[in-house]
């Protein structure tokens, strides 16, 4: 039997900025690692690898040296070949080169680990070359996920990979490769862009969809919305998680938001602005916290896309009952019945965390709703 030729490429720094309130790994990597960041990338691969362990004698994964794929695919046992030398620190051009080199191996499926940045790196190469009809599928591993590349969380794409082995009927789409400009993003300003399309496997249930853009323009659903929260507010620490939904409440309270980033506050009043992760647990520790989310359109995510300061520790610390989702019924509608999903990057967290939330959606006005990540119902 022919086996699964599955290339495979990480992004070292993928994600790094994310919890220390960088807001992307583009060029500061260095101050991210200073501030403390730990790098996920990998351990985001394996949670995706782990799923088709027991299929590793069907597999021979062809990847790059080192950090780049060769020693995860090693550690795990798979029969493993290398076919490009990375750098000690990798760039940008490191993920072109392995690209270039994985074109030539038949591959059945490019499997990469990284965020936006990491999916254009990708495609700058297989557009260039006509006859690199070359599947791929991304494990998000980023700060910023607006492609719709990748699957919806490491699990389910190796759910998704899964079923590749499994001989499954799986067909292929275009999905769109999307990015944004770091620096403007920075800055709270989201500019977004299409740069092409790359084929991935045609699973609606376990592939994101590609964010919606635009700004909630019901003002007055936003303000209603805004106004239950602020009617129920007690004596505790509010984290104030991202999103312009959620900004509505900030501005609500005419407290300074980051737009981008997550806030601290108690008695409406600003406590701390723009925290880190490691922040967030020493700020929260000890004390009665609730934490105020919202949705990111289009693709249902209310963890792991955007707010990476809120880490797998500090939702273990708050607890499900203290988690507060904000939408409006038309961000909602336009899930068309998909459920709400959280990528902590922690897999057994994530399954405690699924069950129906009631969602704020105006004043004194709530619907109920599941988060459900398709890949963890089914594993």
């Amino acid at each position: 039997m022919k086996r699964f030729r599955l290339g495979l490429i990480i992004n070292p720094l993928a994600g790094l900025g994310g919890s220390v309130g960088l807001k992307g790994s583009d060029g500061v990597a260095t101050q991210a690692i200073a501030k403390g960041a730990e790098p996920k990338a990998q351990l985001r691969m394996q949670q995706a690898l782990e799923v088709v362990l027991p299929f590793k004698d069907q597999i021979d994964i062809i990847t790059a040296s080192g950090a780049m794929g060769h020693d995860l695919a090693q550690q795990l046992g798979f029969n493993t070949e290398c076919v490009y030398q990375s750098a000690n620190i990798t760039e940008a051009k490191d993920t072109q080169s392995a690209v270039k080199a994985l074109i030539n191996e038949s591959l059945d499926l490019l499997l990469f680990a990284g965020g936006d940045g990491t999916a254009r790196d990708i495609y700058s190469v297989i557009e260039q070359d006509d006859t690199a009809l070359l599947p791929v599928l991304g494990v998000p591993a980023g700060v910023k996920i607006h492609s719709g590349v990748y699957a919806i969380t490491p699990h389910a794409a190796g759910v998704v990979v899964e079923m590749l082995l499994k001989r499954e009927l799986v067909s292929l789409m275009d999905a769109d490769v999307m990015d944004i400009d770091e620096v403007a993003f920075r800055q709270g300003v989201v500019k977004a862009k299409r740069y092409g399309e790359m084929q991935v496997p045609a699973e609606p249930r376990y592939i994101q969809a590609v964010k919606m853009g635009g700004k909630e323009v019901d003002e007055l659903v936003l303000a209603d919305i805004a106004a239950d929260v602020i009617s129920q507010m007690e004596d505790e620490l509010y984290i104030i998680g991202s999103g312009s939904t959620v900004a509505a409440l900030m501005e609500e309270l005419n407290i300074d938001n980051t737009l981008l980033g997550v806030d601290v506050i108690h008695d409406q009043t600003l406590v701390a602005s723009d925290v880190t992760a490691k922040q967030l647990i020493e700020l929260t520790q000890h004390k009665p916290t609730k934490l105020v989310i919202t949705l990111i359109g289009g693709q249902g995510h209310i963890l792991g896309r955007g707010n990476q300061q809120l880490s797998a520790e500090l939702i273990k610390q708050v607890g499900k009952d203290n988690i507060i989702i904000l939408a409006t019924k038309t961000k909602l509608k336009a899930l068309e019945g998909r459920p709400l999903i959280v990528d902590s990057g922690d897999p057994e967290l994530d399954r405690e965390l699924t069950g129906y939330y009631k969602i704020v959606t105006g004043y004194h006005d709530y619907v109920m709703y599941q988060v459900a990540n398709p890949d963890l119902s089914e594993s």
